[in-house]
């Protein structure tokens, strides 16, 4: 029987990436966003991150196994002009509209046999970065609340991961990487000589949404070509 999942925040970057390649696979693929992909096989669900209305997913299948919480910011800005907003937007959009989906999901994942629950971090919460205060801020919360799920749903077969990326060609970064030079300087960053894409990051979000992947939760996965954890000499 084909698997259900919900990608939240799949009409461009890496929930799209990750709902191509899950319909491959012969998934049932269900999109929740304010914008509709641009996909064929999928059903639709009108959802906004700042606005989240829980009903939205009244009408998901009675079993749900999988979860991706794919919405993000990228709010860069010296601390002294980051205002009481700047935080509470990046932390509405980062943490509470995750929190609203699981929440409204939660019963359909504890039917399913073996369920995932995916959600996204940066590695601006492991390595220090001038400029990411908020986004860092809310992003770290959403590395603690993998962690304390991942202990709580355990009993009931949830796993609940995190996957924390540099920076990703995505639309989401589209300014970060808006010219050659923008880009080669992002290659030189990392250690492994380059950014990342769209398909490194929803390759991994496949693989933890999958059958090989159930001994694998309460993890934060560096997928950021070695920029958390290498110093090149």
């Amino acid at each position: 029987m084909s698997k259900n999942i919900l990608i939240v925040g799949a009409s461009s970057g890496i929930g799209f990436e990750a709902a191509k390649i899950l319909l491959s696979k012969g998934y049932n693929v269900y999109t929740a966003s304010r914008n509709q992909p641009d996909l064929a096989g999928i059903t639709h669900l009108v959802w906004d991150a700042q606005n989240p209305d829980t009903n939205a997913f009244a009408n998901l299948p009675e079993t749900l196994d999988g979860v991706v919480y794919c919405p993000g910011t990228i709010n860069l800005k010296p601390f002294h002009r980051l205002s009481q907003e700047d935080f509470k937007n990046d932390f509405q959009i980062n943490v509470l509209g995750a929190i609203s989906v699981i929440q409204a999901v939660l019963p359909k994942l504890k039917k399913a046999e073996s369920a995932s629950v995916v959600l996204y971090s940066t590695v601006a919460v492991k390595v220090g970065m001038g400029f990411h205060a908020s986004v860092a801020a809310s992003k770290g919360a959403i590395e603690g609340l993998t962690l304390s799920l991942a202990a709580e749903l355990a009993p009931a077969k949830i796993r609940v991961n995190c996957i924390a990326p540099s920076l990703t060609d995505t639309p989401l970064a589209k300014n970060l990487l808006s010219n050659d030079e923008k880009k080669e300087a992002s290659n030189k960053r990392h250690p492994i000589g380059r950014f990342g894409t769209s398909a490194d990051i929803a390759n991994i979000t496949t693989f933890l949404l999958s059958d090989e992947s159930t001994w694998i939760t309460g993890q934060v996965l560096g997928v950021d070509g070695g920029m958390g954890s290498i110093k090149m000499m």
